[in-house]
């Protein structure tokens, strides 16, 4: 299992915006996109004094899914125009951590 993260950042006044296309738009994009190996996306948000930060981490079977996500160069932020226009800066990298182990709370 790989996670992949991403860290993006918005002005105060876009943050609740860009959340709402994450979760109506992007996410289900993803989704019905139907890749192999694709597990889950998770969502963090973090208010700071002057911009918001959210931070994505993906779960995916293997680079091979990843690739099927990202294209060849699965290092390469897949940011959609919407997202784009509504972000102040963001990674342009994806990082990929292999998971080593996973610990619930049974």
């Amino acid at each position: 299992m790989i996670g992949t993260i991403w860290h993006g950042y918005t002005t105060l006044e876009n943050a609740d915006v860009y959340e709402d296309l994450l979760r109506k738009e992007i996410f289900s994009g993803i989704r019905d996109r139907s890749i192999s190996g694709f597990q889950e996306i998770q969502l963090f948000r973090r208010d700071l004094s002057s911009e918001v930060e959210f931070m994505t981490i993906m779960w995916f079977d293997s680079i091979e899914a990843i690739k099927a996500f990202a294209g060849d160069d699965h290092e390469a932020a897949v940011v959609p125009p919407k997202a784009r226009a509504l972000l102040s800066r963001f990674d342009e990298r994806s990082q990929h951590y292999e998971i080593r182990e996973r610990v619930k709370n049974e």
